[in-house]
């Protein structure tokens, strides 16, 4: 039996790095995850899992810092210690965070790393993409039975009979975030010799192998894993039945069938520093050839007076969906603070030009009713006397919140049988013709070939994967 915690996009920024002030506050803002708060947090997962006795290893799949920074950097490998002083094993991977372009030695979306003050930034020491090996060599390389040159990605035995690939793909940055040819090669001969070694192999990299929803991958192609087409028909030939990864900061668990009939599963975690931020622990039985997955999140951050409130209340406005719904009001009842709070993460400059027409319709959605939608796509009459007198009840505002608390927690509510699905279905049917009868073309752009607005909605009205995006068990034999 081998059984690790898997953490991914701990974004770690060390408090040396900021003081209170416009400027952090408005990068919090527009990274959506908390990272005023990002050593609390990690720090009282680092204690759940030392407070675990059984399970004596834990993985982290990259942007362990947010910006690459070497304060950030060492601080965070002073976590690791503290784990590998706890009797864990500890191994990791990195990703585009974690560094910067240094002198145009790498390409990378972070030109640099700032400090900010109370109003402005100053450049701080950054991390090229060449010093991370060595840097983290410890903790997964120097332990490891093969390593591939070119990447760093390397193989270990976690337990005997369980093999872990981790694959860096930290690439060279927006470009191409994944192995090349030669560690392709290399990948491959890995999980062939551990399967005629007669062991289980379990993958890890960064970024998604399986896009968490359709238009993902169809709308950002650059953001998954460099190559994911033909790693997903290589685990499918070579029979991996399960790789992990993280990046889009969505909890997410997607199966992938290849051509040959086999399959496979992507399990991506929720960002550690989101307000659902929660870890894996996973449970590989080599008897009965399952790996087993489950979630483990937050009920307090130690040392944070979140006043009486859980960690996902107390952290939920600062979060993309929490800030909406937190400000949506003030629209209507305060203007300017609606665009003070918003600054950084919504475009204030064409809000403020369009003021009246903002106004105007946040006015109409917050009073509109979800019987409103079932007319316009026509499935009133397809309602039970006792579903349209709760669509006449129910506001759309309050539906469309609870769709967005769920992009990123996964699991989302509104299943086939609800009167929601079916009424928002139906007004994406509708849309969908309306859409091609008059072949608006920005619309149609949107669309993933074979799919549609319909069939897209539903991979965010309810879980249609899966059926659980937090626990699984998947079959490795």
């Amino acid at each position: 039996m081998a059984t690790f915690y898997l953490l991914t996009d701990c974004h770690y920024v060390s408090k040396k790095n900021w003081v209170e002030g416009r400027p952090i506050t408005l990068r919090e803002r527009g990274d959506q995850i908390c990272l005023k708060l990002s050593p609390e947090i990690l720090d009282t997962f680092i204690e759940k899992i030392i407070e675990d006795k059984e399970t004596d290893t834990v993985l982290f799949s990259g942007d362990n810092v947010n910006s690459g920074d070497m304060t950030s950097h060492y601080e965070f490998r002073e976590r690791l210690e503290k784990l590998r002083a706890a009797g864990k094993k500890v191994y990791i991977i990195s990703a585009t965070h974690d560094y910067c372009s240094c002198n145009g030695e790498d390409e990378c979306f972070q030109k640099g790393s700032v400090r900010y003050t109370e109003t402005g930034t100053e450049p701080v020491e950054v991390m090229p993409r060449s010093g991370l090996y060595e840097f983290y060599r410890d903790y997964g390389p120097a332990q490891a039975d093969s390593v591939d040159s070119e990447s760093g990605s390397y193989s270990i035995k976690l337990k005997d009979g369980v093999r872990l690939i981790a694959i860096v793909d930290n690439g060279n940055g927006r470009s191409h975030c994944g192995l090349f040819e030669e560690g392709v090669r290399w990948l491959t001969a890995q999980i062939k010799s551990a399967k005629e070694a007669g062991e289980y192999v379990i993958l890890m990299t960064h970024h998604p192998v399986i896009s968490p929803w359709d238009v993902y991958a169809h709308m950002v192609d650059y953001e998954m894993y460099g190559g994911y087409r033909k790693l997903s028909e290589l685990m499918c030939e070579e029979g991996v039945n399960v790789i992990f990864t993280g990046h889009t900061h969505v909890q997410n668990i997607r199966k992938y069938t290849g051509k040959n009939g086999n399959s496979f599963y992507d399990v991506s975690t929720v960002s550690l520093v989101n307000a659902s931020g929660k870890m894996r622990k996973v449970n590989v039985d080599t008897e009965k050839g399952v790996c087993d997955v489950s979630s483990v999140g937050l009920d307090k951050i130690n040392g944070v007076d979140t006043g009486g409130l859980s960690a996902y209340d107390y952290l939920y406005g600062i979060n993309f969906t929490g800030l909406l719904e937190r400000t949506f009001p003030l629209i209507a009842s305060d203007y300017d603070s609606f665009l003070e709070h918003t600054e950084g993460f919504l475009p204030v400059d064409k809000l403020k030009k369009n003021r009246f027409i903002v106004k105007f319709a946040a006015g109409k959605l917050k009073k509109m009713k979800l019987s409103t939608l079932a007319k316009f796509g026509k499935s009133k009459k397809s309602l039970t006397k006792e579903q349209l007198s709760y669509a006449r009840n129910t506001l759309v505002i309050d539906v469309a919140f609870e769709i967005l608390r769920h992009i990123f927690t996964g699991n989302a509510p509104y299943t086939p049988d609800t009167v929601e699905n079916i009424v928002l279905s139906s007004v994406a049917s509708r849309a969908d013709r309306i859409v091609s009868k008059f072949k608006i073309s920005a619309i149609q752009k949107l669309i993933p070939p074979g799919s549609s607005l319909n069939i897209m909605a539903q991979d965010f009205l309810y879980n249609n994967r899966t059926g659980d995006d937090d626990n699984i068990s998947i079959e490795i034999g």
